[in-house]
Protein backbone atom coordinates (compact mmCIF):
# COMPACT_ATOMS: atom_id res chain seq x y z
CA UNK A 1 0.00 0.00 0.00
CA UNK A 2 0.91 3.64 -0.50
CA UNK A 3 -0.42 6.16 2.03
CA UNK A 4 -0.94 9.73 0.82
CA UNK A 5 0.34 12.14 3.46
CA UNK A 6 -0.20 15.30 1.40
CA UNK A 7 -1.81 15.39 -2.08
CA UNK A 8 -0.53 18.84 -3.07
CA UNK A 9 -2.77 21.20 -5.09
CA UNK A 10 -4.11 18.34 -7.24
CA UNK A 11 -3.06 14.73 -7.51
CA UNK A 12 -5.05 12.28 -9.61
CA UNK A 13 -4.66 8.66 -10.67
CA UNK A 14 -4.08 8.37 -14.41
CA UNK A 15 -3.39 5.68 -17.00
CA UNK A 16 -3.96 5.63 -20.77
CA UNK A 17 -7.61 6.61 -20.29
CA UNK A 18 -10.83 5.16 -21.65
CA UNK A 19 -10.87 5.84 -25.43
CA UNK A 20 -13.71 4.74 -27.67
CA UNK A 21 -16.59 5.65 -25.35
CA UNK A 22 -17.46 9.08 -26.75
CA UNK A 23 -20.73 7.72 -28.20
CA UNK A 24 -21.77 7.03 -24.61
CA UNK A 25 -20.82 10.56 -23.53
CA UNK A 26 -17.64 9.40 -21.77
CA UNK A 27 -14.42 11.25 -22.52
CA UNK A 28 -11.00 9.61 -22.88
CA UNK A 29 -9.29 11.32 -19.92
CA UNK A 30 -5.92 9.69 -19.07
CA UNK A 31 -2.55 11.31 -18.36
CA UNK A 32 -2.37 14.89 -19.61
CA UNK A 33 1.28 14.36 -20.58
CA UNK A 34 1.08 10.82 -21.88
CA UNK A 35 4.73 10.83 -22.93
CA UNK A 36 5.96 11.44 -19.38
CA UNK A 37 3.52 8.96 -17.84
CA UNK A 38 4.63 6.27 -20.31
CA UNK A 39 8.29 6.94 -19.49
CA UNK A 40 7.63 6.63 -15.75
CA UNK A 41 6.01 3.23 -16.30
CA UNK A 42 8.84 2.02 -18.52
CA UNK A 43 11.47 3.04 -15.97
CA UNK A 44 9.92 0.85 -13.25
CA UNK A 45 9.13 -2.03 -15.61
CA UNK A 46 5.35 -1.62 -15.79
CA UNK A 47 2.97 -2.39 -18.61
CA UNK A 48 1.96 0.65 -20.65
CA UNK A 49 -1.55 0.34 -19.22
CA UNK A 50 -0.42 0.73 -15.59
CA UNK A 51 -1.78 3.64 -13.56
CA UNK A 52 0.44 6.23 -11.90
CA UNK A 53 0.00 9.41 -9.87
CA UNK A 54 -0.20 12.71 -11.76
CA UNK A 55 0.67 15.70 -9.57
CA UNK A 56 0.01 19.36 -10.35
CA UNK A 57 2.61 21.87 -9.09
CA UNK A 58 4.19 19.26 -6.83
CA UNK A 59 3.46 19.08 -3.11
CA UNK A 60 2.76 15.33 -3.12
CA UNK A 61 4.06 13.30 -0.17
CA UNK A 62 3.47 9.53 0.11
CA UNK A 63 4.63 6.78 2.47
CA UNK A 64 5.32 3.21 1.31
CA UNK A 65 4.29 0.25 3.44
CA UNK A 66 6.74 -2.10 1.69
CA UNK A 67 9.83 -2.04 -0.49
CA UNK A 68 9.04 -0.62 -3.94
CA UNK A 69 10.63 0.55 -7.16
CA UNK A 70 9.67 4.15 -8.03
CA UNK A 71 10.34 6.72 -10.75
CA UNK A 72 9.29 10.36 -11.23
CA UNK A 73 9.05 12.02 -14.65
CA UNK A 74 7.41 15.04 -16.27
CA UNK A 75 7.80 18.54 -14.83
CA UNK A 76 11.23 18.54 -13.11
CA UNK A 77 10.87 18.88 -9.35
CA UNK A 78 12.92 18.20 -6.20
CA UNK A 79 12.44 14.59 -5.03
CA UNK A 80 13.11 13.63 -1.42
CA UNK A 81 13.21 9.99 -0.30
CA UNK A 82 13.39 9.96 3.46
CA UNK A 83 16.24 12.41 4.14
CA UNK A 84 18.05 12.14 0.82
CA UNK A 85 17.40 13.47 -2.67
CA UNK A 86 16.66 11.45 -5.78
CA UNK A 87 16.91 12.27 -9.49
CA UNK A 88 14.18 12.83 -12.05
CA UNK A 89 13.77 10.23 -14.82
CA UNK A 90 15.77 7.65 -12.87
CA UNK A 91 14.27 4.66 -11.01
CA UNK A 92 15.10 4.28 -7.32
CA UNK A 93 14.17 1.88 -4.52
CA UNK A 94 12.06 2.80 -1.50
CA UNK A 95 12.12 0.65 1.63
CA UNK A 96 9.20 0.00 3.96
CA UNK A 97 8.19 3.07 5.95
CA UNK A 98 10.01 5.59 3.75
CA UNK A 99 8.34 8.69 2.38
CA UNK A 100 8.73 10.24 -1.07
CA UNK A 101 7.99 13.95 -1.42
CA UNK A 102 7.81 16.04 -4.60
CA UNK A 103 8.56 19.76 -4.41
CA UNK A 104 7.34 22.51 -6.74
CA UNK A 105 8.52 22.02 -10.35
CA UNK A 106 11.10 24.37 -11.83
CA UNK A 107 9.40 24.14 -15.24
CA UNK A 108 6.15 22.65 -16.45
CA UNK A 109 3.05 21.80 -14.45
CA UNK A 110 2.59 18.04 -14.10
CA UNK A 111 4.91 15.37 -12.68
CA UNK A 112 4.29 11.62 -12.68
CA UNK A 113 5.11 9.14 -9.92
CA UNK A 114 5.07 5.50 -10.99
CA UNK A 115 5.57 2.49 -8.74
CA UNK A 116 6.37 -0.99 -10.04
CA UNK A 117 3.05 -2.80 -10.37
CA UNK A 118 1.07 0.40 -10.85
CA UNK A 119 -1.66 1.94 -8.72
CA UNK A 120 -4.09 -0.93 -8.23
CA UNK A 121 -7.41 0.83 -7.58
CA UNK A 122 -10.54 -0.66 -9.14
CA UNK A 123 -10.92 0.33 -12.82
CA UNK A 124 -14.08 2.16 -13.89
CA UNK A 125 -15.21 1.62 -17.49
CA UNK A 126 -11.90 -0.08 -18.22
CA UNK A 127 -9.63 2.64 -16.84
CA UNK A 128 -8.23 3.88 -13.54
CA UNK A 129 -8.09 7.49 -14.78
CA UNK A 130 -9.84 10.32 -12.96
CA UNK A 131 -11.79 12.65 -15.26
CA UNK A 132 -12.10 15.96 -13.39
CA UNK A 133 -14.77 17.28 -15.80
CA UNK A 134 -17.26 14.41 -15.66
CA UNK A 135 -16.31 12.94 -12.28
CA UNK A 136 -15.81 9.48 -13.81
CA UNK A 137 -13.02 7.46 -12.26
CA UNK A 138 -11.49 7.09 -8.80
CA UNK A 139 -11.74 9.95 -6.34
CA UNK A 140 -8.69 12.19 -6.25
CA UNK A 141 -6.43 11.07 -3.38
CA UNK A 142 -6.57 13.12 -0.17
CA UNK A 143 -4.45 13.08 2.98
CA UNK A 144 -4.88 9.64 4.54
CA UNK A 145 -5.89 7.86 1.32
CA UNK A 146 -4.35 4.39 1.05
CA UNK A 147 -3.67 3.17 -2.47
CA UNK A 148 -2.98 -0.49 -3.29
CA UNK A 149 -0.06 -1.40 -5.53
CA UNK A 150 -1.20 -3.43 -8.53
CA UNK A 151 0.22 -6.23 -10.65
CA UNK A 152 0.63 -4.52 -14.04
CA UNK A 153 4.17 -5.82 -14.36
CA UNK A 154 6.28 -5.80 -17.49
CA UNK A 155 9.96 -6.52 -18.01
CA UNK A 156 12.47 -5.10 -15.59
CA UNK A 157 14.01 -1.87 -16.84
CA UNK A 158 17.79 -1.83 -17.31
CA UNK A 159 17.90 1.98 -17.66
CA UNK A 160 19.60 3.91 -14.85
CA UNK A 161 18.48 7.31 -16.10
CA UNK A 162 16.53 8.49 -19.16
CA UNK A 163 18.01 11.51 -20.99
CA UNK A 164 14.98 13.81 -21.07
CA UNK A 165 15.17 17.50 -21.87
CA UNK A 166 12.09 18.38 -19.81
CA UNK A 167 9.41 20.98 -20.55
CA UNK A 168 10.58 24.16 -22.35
CA UNK A 169 11.05 27.13 -20.03
CA UNK A 170 10.62 29.88 -22.61
CA UNK A 171 8.18 30.47 -25.40
CA UNK A 172 6.42 27.33 -26.67
CA UNK A 173 5.95 26.59 -30.35
CA UNK A 174 2.95 24.39 -31.09
CA UNK A 175 2.22 22.95 -34.53
CA UNK A 176 -1.37 22.95 -35.78
CA UNK A 177 -3.45 21.61 -38.64
CA UNK A 178 -6.17 24.10 -39.69
CA UNK A 179 -9.84 23.17 -39.36
CA UNK A 180 -12.24 21.53 -39.26
CA UNK A 181 -14.18 24.80 -38.77
CA UNK A 182 -11.66 27.42 -39.87
CA UNK A 183 -14.24 28.55 -42.45
CA UNK A 184 -16.35 29.89 -39.57
CA UNK A 185 -13.80 32.64 -38.94
CA UNK A 186 -12.92 35.93 -40.58
CA UNK A 187 -10.27 35.52 -43.33
CA UNK A 188 -7.54 37.05 -41.17
CA UNK A 189 -8.28 34.91 -38.09
CA UNK A 190 -6.09 31.91 -38.99
CA UNK A 191 -3.27 34.24 -40.07
CA UNK A 192 -3.54 36.01 -36.73
CA UNK A 193 -3.47 32.71 -34.84
CA UNK A 194 -0.18 31.63 -36.43
CA UNK A 195 1.51 35.04 -36.42
CA UNK A 196 0.60 36.50 -33.00
CA UNK A 197 1.63 35.28 -29.56
CA UNK A 198 -0.68 34.05 -26.81
CA UNK A 199 -0.28 33.65 -23.05
CA UNK A 200 -1.49 30.71 -20.96
CA UNK A 201 -4.19 31.83 -18.54
CA UNK A 202 -4.26 30.96 -14.83
CA UNK A 203 -7.74 29.48 -15.46
CA UNK A 204 -6.20 26.51 -17.31
CA UNK A 205 -6.65 22.96 -16.01
CA UNK A 206 -6.85 19.33 -17.20
CA UNK A 207 -9.89 20.23 -19.31
CA UNK A 208 -8.11 22.84 -21.38
CA UNK A 209 -5.40 25.48 -21.59
CA UNK A 210 -7.15 28.85 -21.84
CA UNK A 211 -5.22 31.51 -23.70
CA UNK A 212 -5.06 35.31 -23.50
CA UNK A 213 -4.11 37.37 -26.54
CA UNK A 214 -5.54 38.67 -29.81
CA UNK A 215 -9.20 37.68 -30.25
CA UNK A 216 -10.20 35.58 -33.28
CA UNK A 217 -13.34 36.91 -34.96
CA UNK A 218 -16.16 34.68 -36.12
CA UNK A 219 -17.43 35.24 -39.66
CA UNK A 220 -20.85 33.69 -39.00
CA UNK A 221 -23.62 34.62 -36.59
CA UNK A 222 -25.61 31.38 -36.64
CA UNK A 223 -25.22 28.71 -33.97
CA UNK A 224 -22.96 25.74 -34.69
CA UNK A 225 -24.62 22.42 -33.77
CA UNK A 226 -22.69 20.48 -31.14
CA UNK A 227 -20.17 18.08 -32.64
CA UNK A 228 -17.48 15.73 -31.45
CA UNK A 229 -14.21 17.12 -30.12
CA UNK A 230 -10.71 15.68 -29.75
CA UNK A 231 -7.72 16.31 -27.53
CA UNK A 232 -5.59 19.10 -28.97
CA UNK A 233 -8.55 20.88 -30.62
CA UNK A 234 -8.35 24.69 -30.46
CA UNK A 235 -11.89 25.82 -29.77
CA UNK A 236 -12.84 29.50 -29.95
CA UNK A 237 -15.82 30.68 -27.83
CA UNK A 238 -17.63 33.99 -28.52
CA UNK A 239 -14.93 35.89 -26.59
CA UNK A 240 -12.53 35.04 -29.45
CA UNK A 241 -9.89 33.72 -27.01
CA UNK A 242 -8.72 30.17 -27.94
CA UNK A 243 -8.88 27.16 -25.65
CA UNK A 244 -6.65 24.12 -26.25
CA UNK A 245 -8.53 20.97 -25.24
CA UNK A 246 -6.50 18.66 -22.99
CA UNK A 247 -7.11 15.20 -21.51
CA UNK A 248 -10.45 15.87 -19.78
CA UNK A 249 -12.01 17.86 -22.62
CA UNK A 250 -15.78 17.59 -23.22
CA UNK A 251 -16.96 14.93 -25.63
CA UNK A 252 -18.89 17.47 -27.71
CA UNK A 253 -18.68 21.23 -28.21
CA UNK A 254 -20.79 23.91 -29.83
CA UNK A 255 -18.07 26.45 -30.60
CA UNK A 256 -16.01 26.25 -33.81
CA UNK A 257 -12.58 24.63 -33.82
CA UNK A 258 -10.09 26.66 -35.85
CA UNK A 259 -7.28 24.10 -35.69
CA UNK A 260 -5.96 20.98 -33.98
CA UNK A 261 -2.53 20.42 -32.45
CA UNK A 262 -0.23 17.81 -33.91
CA UNK A 263 -0.46 14.81 -31.56
CA UNK A 264 3.21 15.03 -30.59
CA UNK A 265 2.71 18.59 -29.31
CA UNK A 266 -0.21 17.82 -26.97
CA UNK A 267 2.13 16.84 -24.08
CA UNK A 268 3.97 20.14 -24.57
CA UNK A 269 0.69 22.07 -24.24
CA UNK A 270 -0.21 20.01 -21.16
CA UNK A 271 2.95 21.25 -19.41
CA UNK A 272 2.38 24.93 -20.25
CA UNK A 273 2.62 27.12 -17.16
CA UNK A 274 0.25 30.06 -16.60
CA UNK A 275 1.97 33.16 -17.96
CA UNK A 276 4.01 31.18 -20.48
CA UNK A 277 3.97 32.45 -24.06
CA UNK A 278 2.73 30.29 -26.93
CA UNK A 279 3.21 30.66 -30.65
CA UNK A 280 1.35 28.50 -33.16
CA UNK A 281 2.60 27.55 -36.59
CA UNK A 282 1.07 25.57 -39.42
CA UNK A 283 2.32 22.01 -39.53
CA UNK A 284 4.26 20.99 -42.60
CA UNK A 285 5.43 17.42 -43.10
CA UNK A 286 8.22 18.73 -45.29
CA UNK A 287 9.95 20.57 -42.46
Amino acid sequence: MIEVLRPGPLTTIQDLGRPGLAALGVGPSGAADRRSAALANRLVGNLDTAACLETTYGGLSVRFAARARVAVTGAPCPITRGTRGEAMNAPFTVVAGETVTLGPPSAGVRSYLAVRGGIGVEPILGSRSTDVLSGVGPTAPAAGTRLPIGTDLGSWSTVDVAPVAGPPRGELELRILPGPRDDWFAPEALTRLVSERYTVSAESNRVGARLDGPALTWAREEELPSEGTVVGAIQVPPSGLPVIFLADHPVTGGYPVIGVLVTADVPVAAQAVPGQRIRFRRYSSRR
